[in-house]
This record gives structure tokens, C-alpha cells and sequence, in this order.
């Protein structure tokens, strides 16, 4: 069932996407070479925890950190380690949710450590203008095909594919509420976008095949190929003047 929320609620859904937006952002600025992913993870819990907020993640169905933090082929749901220790040339996609007065906000990035290849630069630009792309469709009375449909054109047209195994998805109270929302898709088809919708619109690019599979911690998600994977997602509130990001800085 779809929820949608009230003013009140989504006042409180824009904190805690700022509060998640900063951590995240914070987690950002902290990645360069010799730095290690749980370090990252304790760059964002403290800050969540700081402005009065829990880490979404956490605990979430067993999750044991706070952020995602997947580099390089690794998709989504990266464990934190202190044996995963950047160097120079990774990409590291942080994946951050922050709950506050009951509701949630959920935001990635990618991040370059240090100078990157440029095909690694292609990709997480083309990524990141294909969440813009899927942002730009999520306007009330459209559906929620006419968003994949966005995010996979762009992708598609410039030889990247898209990940069919994990999508966005509705937020709010919950981390994750109906509807789904694919990063592939038909216009005109799927659930009705309504004022008062919030979703986490997230698309998830491979420079090779859009497999994946699941290693064995049943978290850790990588490409089938082994090659690069970006993510970058920011939480949308649906209104009747046009989509509003939720998880950016005042």
C-alpha cells in the first residue's frame, strides 16, 4: 500500500535528508587513499547520532554498520571492513539513511579516491545525470515507468546498462514502502505518481552486464563481470509543483 504523507511528515522527512545529505557528504569528503570503509561507517554514525538521529541501516534485517560502502564491482550493500583499505584510483559508492522523529531520509554517492581512470569518470557522471534524468520525471500524474524509462534511456544510450536486480522504492516511515521504483521501465505503465509520495529514486549502472550476484555474507552484491558499478540516489517528495529532493543541504 501506498503511503502518502502529510506536510508535518514530510517537514520531518527533509530532516532527516539533510541529516543524512551531511553524513554522507561528510563520509565523502573523508575518502582518499589508506583510508579504510569502516572508518567511513564511523564518520556517519557519529554525525547521525550528533544531530539527535538513528542510522537507518543499522541493524536494518541484520545490516552491522551504518552506511553501505561498496567499491569499485561491488553494486550495493557493501559491508564496512577494516580490511577494505582504499587506494588511489577506487570508486566507493556510500549509501546513507538517517531516521529522525520517526521517518526516514536515503541518499547515495559515489566518490572518487583520489584521481580515477577516465572511464570510471564517464560512468559516475552518467550516472549521476540519469538520477536527475529519473528526477525530472517524478511529477504528479505521471507513473512510476515514466521514471525507469528516464534513468534507462540515458543509461542505455551511452552503453551502460542497468541493474534489474535491486530498485528504489518508496520511504517514510518505514525505509522501505511501496512502490517499487526500477531503474527500468515503459512510459505511461506502473503505479500512479499522487502529491504527498516520497520515493528513493536510485539508479544503479554497470560499465559491463547488468548481472549481479550475492556473495556469500548474503549482503555484499557485485557485478557478474567484474567491472564497474556506480550509485547515486537521492530521496524525491512528489508535489503538486513538481518533484522535491529531500536529501540536500538547506
Amino acid at each position: 500500500m501506498i503511503v502518502l504523507k502529510t506536510v508535518e511528515e514530510l517537514k520531518k522527512m527533509r530532516t532527516a535528508g539533510r541529516i543524512s545529505q551531511r553524513a554522507l557528504r561528510l563520509a565523502g569528503e573523508a575518502v582518499e587513499p589508506g583510508v579504510t570503509t569502516l572508518e567511513l561507517d564511523s564518520v556517519v554514525r557519529k554525525y547521525i547520532e550528533e544531530q539527535g538521529a538513528t542510522p537507518s541501516f543499522l541493524g536494518y534485517g541484520g545490516f552491522p554498520a551504518s552506511a553501505c560502502s561498496s567499491v569499485n564491482n561491488v553494486v550495493v550493500h557493501g559491508i564496512p571492513s577494516e580490511k577494505q583499505v582504499l587506494k588511489q584510483g577506487d570508486i566507493v559508492s556510500i549509501d546513507v539513511g538517517a531516521c529522525f522523529e520517526g521517518f526516514h531520509g536515503d541518499n547515495a554517492w559515489t566518490f572518487p579516491c583520489g584521481d580515477i581512470s577516465d572511464e570510471a569518470k564517464r560512468l559516475l557522471d552518467t550516472t549521476r545525470d540519469s538520477l536527475f534524468e529519473g528526477i525530472k520525471a517524478a511529477r504528479a500524474g505521471n507513473k512510476v515507468g515514466d521514471i525507469g524509462f528516464a534513468v534507462q534511456r540515458y543509461a542505455e544510450l551511452r552503453s551502460y546498462s542497468v541493474v534489474r536486480d535491486f530498485t528504489g522504492h518508496g520511504v517514510g516511515a518505514k525505509l522501505h514502502e511501496a512502490p517499487n521504483v526500477p531503474n527500468y521501465g515503459t512510459p505511461g505503465k506502473g503505479a500512479t505518481l499522487m502529491p504527498g509520495m516520497a520515493i528513493a529514486i536510485e539508479p544503479m549502472i554497470n560499465m559491463g552486464t547488468y548481472r549481479v550476484k550475492v556473495l556469500r555474507d548474503k549482503w555484499t552484491t557485485v557485478t557478474a563481470d567484474g567491472k564497474l558499478s556506480a550509485h547515486f540516489e537521492h530521496t524525491v517528495a512528489i508535489t503538486p509543483d513538481g518533484p522535491v529532493i529531500l536529501t540536500l543541504p538547506d
